[in-house]
């Protein structure tokens, strides 16, 4: 029933727009096509139109005339009498009567310059009008007319809910046993062993095309059953035997249009399937290399998808501009003012979009970073989680999850730590400075000795320390060592654990973490005599010539 309403609902915005043009008729200037603008106005009694005046008489313009005879008619109307309508002939034109009295006057200016009809065939014409809209204006008056109107737009309204229920259940059943046969048919029709048509995909179209159908069904008798409803009242009977073929006469153009557009619609369909089974066997294709069983130099894992969506767009956009001419309307001034605004405002608002774009394609296949790495742009530091052609997104594993503009990236210094790495997992470091009075041995050997503690820490290789500087007043001691983790979590716990174990590896030796300052001299130099440069947990060793060297873990 919800199909029943919304078609009622379509027949009725056709019957306002009928009724609107029948109402304006009267009140509107209309243009000869062989000469200047004459203005016109149409006499309607009780919503039928009469005549039509295309010239002004003495002096009175068509509209003022229209209104004189409506009022001259509303009068006759009122007096009692057979109402009998007549027409008279005198030397300038035609009197139309009522009862024997002048309603209205024909000139020979009032003929239309189309028709071929004489100035007494429009009379006649006239005259039949105003009679028949008489005869509908009594009728009107007549209680057991409407009430038989009414009890006949009732009964039309109950065959034609019946009619549409009895439809839906039909449609129901059909469409079960037509599903049912495709069901079982569909896998009948291949040819060289390929399936021609999808089950699922044949049920559907098998739905739709029942359901369109009906729904076509419904139209055209709610669309009947309006004319009939409105054609059994006296007001309303002009706009019934008019409204099928004021229907007919939108869609015969509309139908005409789309039947000379399919064509080129199976021309545009066809281009666009095509570039359909291109697709599907790119994405076969890009498949089977990020699965790994296509190995290419030029092509990996790692790019297999954006290259996927890239080549995808690049399709259907060629695919767009070759159906473009053959799309219904591309050669209208509308359409190409459209497609003009958009061009506009894609050339006005993508500038950035472009930049942002490029940017990550650049990144994309100058292969700065993968899914998965772990790198520090600029300030931010994290595991790389995803690649997108504008925006990059680090997860930190402190519960952050930072977006990065692709462009700012490319525009900034990026360190990457699990490029180098040997295996799985990445590069850690951390930076300590320590007094110029403390071993540097002693230094190394206790950073090393906290990498190795810590559990994610690889063994082999080794942990390194580096002296990256020697400040004014202090070294700087930089502690560079391999770890296993995958997680941003879990690097981010890690990273703790080590600076803790520093703190504890430090404190078991008896060594401060300061960075000292001075505001002057001190009284003794700050220098480690060489009885102390192998403190514990620096191991001192003999070379073969017989001169000392450090000897631990790290080398």
């Amino acid at each position: 029933m919800k199909m029943y309403f919304v078609a009622l609902s379509l027949a009725l915005l056709s019957l306002a727009a009928y009724a609107s043009a029948q109402t304006n008729v009267h009140t509107t200037a209309t243009a000869q096509a062989t000469a200047m603008p004459v203005e016109s106005a149409t006499l309607v009694l009780f919503s039928r139109p009469v005549f039509t005046f295309r010239a002004s008489n003495h002096g009175i313009a068509a509209r003022d005339r229209v209104r004189r005879a409506q009022t001259r008619i509303q009068e006759q109307l009122a007096v009692t009498g057979p109402h009998r309508v007549t027409y008279h002939a005198d030397g300038v034109g035609i009197q139309v009567r009522i009862d024997g009295a002048a309603s209205f006057f024909i000139t020979p200016e009032d003929l239309d310059p189309g028709s071929e009809e004489s100035l007494e065939q429009t009379a006649q014409r006239a005259t039949s009008a105003l009679t028949l809209a008489i005869k509908e204006s009594m009728e009107s008056r007549s209680l057991d007319t409407m009430m038989r109107a009414l009890g006949s737009a009732l009964a039309a309204t109950a065959l034609c809910a019946v009619i549409v229920r009895l439809a839906a259940i039909a449609r129901r059943r059909l469409a079960d046993r037509l599903i049912a046969m495709t069901a079982t048919h569909s896998d009948k029709l291949h040819v060289g062993g390929v399936t021609l048509f999808r089950r699922e995909r044949l049920a559907k179209t098998v739905q739709l095309a029942i359901t369109v159908l009906f729904r076509l069904l419904v139209l055209v008798l709610s669309i009947e059953w309006l004319s009939y409803v409105l054609r059994s009242f006296p007001f309303t009977r002009a706009w019934g035997e008019s409204l099928n073929s004021f229907i007919l006469e939108l869609a015969t153009p509309v139908f005409t249009s789309a039947m000379g557009a399919v064509p080129e619609l199976l021309t545009a369909a066809l281009i666009f399937y095509l570039c359909y089974l291109l697709t599907q066997a790119l994405d076969r294709f890009f498949a089977n290399v990020q699965s790994g069983q296509f190995r290419l130099q030029w092509l990996d894992a790692d790019i297999a998808v954006p290259t996927q969506r890239i080549t995808k767009v690049v399709l259907w956009l060629f695919a767009l501009a070759m159906a473009y001419p053959y799309l219904p309307g591309s050669d209208t001034e509308a359409f190409k003012g459209l497609s003009v605004l958009a061009g506009l405002m894609l050339s006005m608002g993508a500038s950035s979009l472009v930049g942002q774009a490029a940017s990550g394609l650049i990144l994309t296949y100058g292969r700065a970073f993968r899914r998965g790495e772990y790198v520090r742009v600029a300030e931010h530091e994290g595991t790389v989680m995803d690649m997108g052609m504008f925006t990059t997104r680090l997860r930190t594993g402190l519960g952050e999850e930072l977006t990065i503009s692709n462009a700012s990236i490319l525009g900034s210094t990026t360190k990457n730590y699990s490029r180098s790495v040997q295996g799985p997992g990445f590069v850690i470091d951390t930076s300590v400075s320590i007094g110029y009075d403390t071993p540097w041995r002693q230094v190394h050997a206790m950073l090393i000795e906290a990498a190795k503690r810590t559990p994610g820490v690889l063994h082999e290789p080794s942990p390194q320390v580096f002296q990256t500087s020697l400040t004014d007043f202090y070294p700087v001691y930089r502690l560079v060592c391999q770890a296993i983790p995958e997680g941003p979590r879990p690097r981010a716990q890690l990273l703790s654990n080590l600076h803790a174990n520093i703190q504890d590896s430090f404190n078991e030796y008896g060594v401060q973490i300061l960075s000292p300052h001075y505001m002057a001299d001190p009284h003794e130099a700050k220098i480690v005599p060489p009885a102390r440069w192998y403190e514990a947990p620096a191991i001192h060793a003999k070379r073969g010539d017989g001169t000392s060297q450090e000897f631990n873990d790290s080398h």
